[in-house]
């Protein structure tokens, strides 16, 4: 019975390591986003959390901290951190410099997630982010966390995560992730993400 239960385990990580992270259902694969529009798709089966911390970002040196102070870019998926009162203060600043907002909605269980971390602090990407955007990492947890605040801006049950929004800096939303574009980060490279980025970067 105990070797039924560790191979039936297994096999559940081995799922979920080959696939998107979704927000429940069957897991479907899907191209990566290009500079133009991303594209892609990528839906599994939610996993179990492990906390890490999180942040915001402008430009300067890179903290582990979520608040929206500059050059900080997050670190993982913090569950404690207030991700509205993060939002709100990311907002307020960008009103002043006219950073748009980067939201990355997402988890610390999440394969995808992670990579798209490494993607985020790669020498392509992470000049990027610290110089033309301001950074918020809200942590959803098994897809039920935060689940109010990503609910203005994404739609979950569709995009995955890790997913992304991109704001005006007046709170207007540029672009939504609704396709699962980044649910399938694993297929991406620095040069992908970077290339979206700067697309929805312009005023």
């Amino acid at each position: 019975m105990r070797q039924r239960r560790a191979l039936l385990a297994s096999a559940a990580l081995a799922v979920i390591l080959t696939t998107g992270c979704g927000s429940g259902g069957s897991a479907t694969s899907g191209a990566a986003p290009t500079a133009a529009a991303p594209a892609g798709t990528g839906t599994t089966p939610a996993a179990p959390v492990s906390p890490a911390p999180v942040s915001s970002a402008p430009a300067g040196p890179a903290t582990t901290s979520a608040g929206a102070g500059a050059g900080e870019l997050p670190d993982g998926y913090d569950p404690n951190r207030d991700a509205a009162a993060d939002l709100k203060a990311a907002l307020a600043l960008s009103a002043g410099d006219q950073r748009p907002v980067l939201i990355d909605f997402g988890a610390n269980w999440c394969p995808d997630c992670k990579v798209l971390d490494k993607l985020f602090h790669s020498a392509e990407v992470a000049p990027m982010l610290r110089g033309d955007y301001r950074v918020v990492a809200v942590d959803v947890g098994k897809f039920d966390h935060n689940l109010d605040l990503a609910a203005q801006y994404v739609d979950l049950q569709q995009s995955g995560i890790p997913a992304l929004v991109v704001l005006a800096p007046d709170g207007s939303v540029r672009t939504a992730s609704n396709d699962g574009a980044f649910s399938n980060a694993r297929s991406m490279n620095a040069d992908t993400v970077a290339a979206y980025l700067k697309r929805w970067s312009q005023k």
